[in-house]
Formats: C-alpha cells, sequence, structure tokens
C-alpha cells in the first residue's frame, strides 16, 4: 500500500518545540516510521522552507518530500495558505510522475484543504486528522480568534472526507456538534507513544545529566510557549505553593514566543517566583525521557488538548500528572489513579494538587507506577495498525481494495 501523508505547514523532522512544532510533528513522524515497518510506502509531503533535500530518505519505505509553495524559508503558519494552490499543483505533478498512491492521509485543516483537492484530482481515498479544530480552540479560551477561513474549510473537509480520524471520543463529539461530521465516517484512534524511548529513568541520574539539584521538588511544563497551553495559570499556581523551594521547567518555545516568554517573566518578577522558574527553549524530542524522569510532576495546564500527548509521554516515564480536565486529556489521565484533573481554570486548584502530591511522596510513587501501566494502550504498533484499518475501510468505501500488507492485518 502506497500512502501520501501531507503535512503541508510544518515538517515532521523540524525541531520541537517551536510555535508550530509539537505533538503532530510526531505523531506525522512517527505513525508512518510504524507503518513502514508494518510494509507500507510512505511518503510525507511537506512545504520547502530551506536549503535541504527535496526528497530525504527516512527509513526503509519511508520517505520526506519537500513541496515548492511559496518563498522556500520559514514563513508564519497563517502565511501559508496563500500558497497552498501551488502546493497542491507541484505535489500534484510529483504524484503523477511517481508509482500509484492508495489513499491520501492529510493532517491539519490547511493539508485537508490539499488533500481534499487532490483526492479529487487523483480519485483517492481521503483520510484526514484536524489535530486541533478551530471552532473549539475559540470556544476555550477567551481572545483566541482563529479565522472563519479555518473552520468554513475544516466543515468542508469533514463533509468530504471518505474518513475523519479522532484521537478521543471528546473529540469525535465536538466533530459532530460543531461541524456536523457524520459519525459513521469517524474512528478513533488514540495518538501513540514509542514505549522503548519513553520509560522510567533514574531520577538521580536524569537530574544530575539535566544539572538540577537532587534535593527539591522539580515541577516540569512541556511543550510550545502559547496562551492556549495556560502558563500564565501555572506561574500563578506556583506562587500559591506550600513549598517555596519548589522549582518549575519550561520546556519549549522558539524565538517567535519570545514577546510571551517576556511577558512570562515579567509575571513571575511580579509574583516573586522569578528564581525558581528556569525556561530551557526548546530540546530534542529524544532528551524529553531525561526530564520526564526528573520532575516530580508533570502540569498540563492548557484550555485546550486534543489528545494530550505531553501528559502520556510524562506518565510513560513513571511521572504523575496534573492536568486540566480538558479534550483528550480526560481519556488519558486518570483521576486520582495517574495524576488529578482540575475542571477550573484558575491557579488554586493546581497549587492544591500540586501540594497534595508534594507532600506525598508514596502517593506521587503509587501514581507514577499506576501512570506507566496505563499507557500500554498507546504502544504505536497497536496505533498503526488500527489506523492501517481505517485505511482499508475509506478504500472500500470508494470501491477500491488496497494491498495492505500481511503485517497490518495479523492481529485482526
Amino acid at each position: 500500500m502506497r500512502i501520501a501523508m501531507v503535512s503541508a505547514h510544518t515538517s515532521p523532522l523540524a525541531p520541537l518545540g517551536g510555535r508550530e512544532t509539537g505533538g503532530m510533528n510526531v505523531y506525522v513522524l512517527e505513525l508512518s516510521r510504524e507503518l513502514a515497518a508494518l510494509g507500507c510506502n510512505v511518503d510525507i509531503f511537506t512545504r520547502l522552507d530551506g536549503d535541504l533535500p527535496r526528497v530525504e530518505p527516512v527509513a526503509p519505505g519511508l520517505r520526506l518530500v519537500r513541496i515548492d509553495a511559496g518563498p522556500a524559508a520559514p514563513i508564519e503558519k497563517e502565511a501559508i495558505v496563500a500558497h497552498l494552490p501551488e502546493f497542491v499543483r507541484n505535489l500534484y505533478t510529483f504524484a503523477c510522475a511517481a508509482p500509484p498512491y492508495d489513499l491520501i492521509h492529510s493532517h491539519y485543516w490547511q493539508s485537508g484543504w490539499a488533500g481534499t483537492i487532490l483526492a479529487r484530482r487523483l480519485a483517492l481515498p481521503h483520510v484526514v486528522m484536524f489535530h486541533t479544530l478551530g471552532e473549539v480552540k475559540n470556544r476555550a479560551r477567551f481572545g483566541e480568534a482563529e479565522p472563519t477561513l479555518r473552520i468554513r474549510h475544516e466543515r468542508t473537509i469533514a463533509r468530504r472526507a471518505d474518513a475523519i480520524v479522532t484521537a478521543s471520543n471528546h473529540e469525535r463529539q465536538l466533530l459532530e456538534r460543531y461541524y456536523g461530521a457524520d459519525p459513521a465516517k469517524m474512528h478513533t484512534v488514540p495518538c501513540g507513544i514509542d514505549l522503548e524511548r519513553f520509560r522510567p529513568l533514574p531520577r538521580s541520574e536524569a537530574r544530575a545529566r539535566l544539572g538540577l539539584p537532587a534535593d527539591i521538588p522539580i515541577l516540569l511544563w512541556v511543550g510550545r510557549v502559547e496562551r492556549l497551553k495556560g502558563l500564565e495559570i501555572l506561574l500563578d499556581a506556583v506562587a500559591g505553593l506550600e513549598r517555596a523551594d519548589a522549582r518549575l521547567l519550561i520546556v519549549g518555545g522558539d524565538d517567535r514566543a519570545a514577546p510571551l516568554r517576556a511577558e512570562l517573566e515579567a509575571q513571575a518578577r511580579a509574583l516573586g517566583i522569578a528564581d525558581r522558574i528556569t525556561f530551557t527553549g526548546a530540546v530534542e524530542h529524544a532528551s524529553l525521557p531525561w526530564y520526564y524522569s526528573a520532575a516530580d510532576i508533570c502540569v498540563v495546564p492548557s484550555f485546550y488538548e486534543s489528545f494530550g500527548l505531553v501528559a502520556v509521554e510524562a506518565m510513560a516515564c513513571g511521572t504523575p500528572v496534573v492536568a486540566s480536565r480538558v479534550g483528550g486529556l480526560t481519556s488519558t489521565v486518570i483521576d486520582g489513579v495517574t495524576g488529578y484533573l482540575i475542571p477550573w481554570r484558575c491557579p488554586e486548584p493546581f497549587s492544591e494538587k500540586l501540594d497534595v502530591l508534594l507532600a506525598n511522596p508514596e502517593l506521587r510513587a503509587n501514581f507514577g507506577r499506576a501512570a506507566r501501566a496505563s499507557v500500554e494502550r498507546f504502544r504505536w504498533s497497536t496505533v498503526a495498525r488500527r489506523i492501517a484499518e481505517v485505511y482499508e475501510t475509506a478504500c472500500e468505501r470508494r470501491g477500491r481494495r488496497p494491498a495492505l500488507p500481511p503485517a497490518a492485518i495479523a492481529d485482526r
């Protein structure tokens, strides 16, 4: 089976932690790797944004293909919309010259826009995964302003797709409620995680490796530095802790996050906790297990998460999570078992639960053990097989019969 994986606005090989790089990049790359390992041939298509190879082998059966669309340089995600017609034309030209693809799998609304047109031109089934939804983001936090254009296109993409992958039942419900998506087209398959990479590591070794003190509480936040992630709430929560020596690591953010980072630093100074907050910037994905293992607790105070990959990575490393009760986090964090879910977007309940865990090492250890056991269901091999089944269903809707590799259907 030959799959055209479309990730127009961000390359899965880009460094994580930037404004446009996060869980979706990990998802696209790791899913593609696993599908290739099952015997599929996968080409990931993204926009050319630098002096980089046009076609780059990533693994056996997996290539990254960079397509001309606008300037060959990084540009704002919002500006990419103007270059999508060029992206579609050049991707279509590439596809016509390549061995035929069996299916298109698009990620995020801009890729979904491109994938919808390409699927029609190439007469192929189209599978889409939105990852985030504009209508939901606007409802999640006052001040969010996702454009009407995005929401209108998301409705069209959902209506025309042969199949829609949702990361959680909550996302499925939102697509049905706000976008009128057909429940028969939707398939809920959780995001995956590399459980060999993300595993508990010795805390003392992790802290020594990262140059962290061995004897004080460490809280961890990981992700893109943007307002929807609730960092203002987290700083207020840290200021309200009983443990005045607790230290917070903020991992993520690039140059474009500098204005918000400056605001957060000013907030920390005003709260009197600036000496307890460390901004590390973006780090290599392979380094994250050391951060998760070094931390006592991982905090995810987001206003909206379609899945909550950071929470799952932390739990895989045996670190309990205190997170907002929103979106996919409600299906990944088990309240009172692997961490705590906070139903209010204010700092006091976060402070309360963080204090409970910091004061109870045995409770943290119990949560950590349960957390690791709970993530087995997110193993990439399981996720990829389920996605392969979605592909088969989408092809059958179009009257096509894909040649799925035996490995993809062996456990069915």
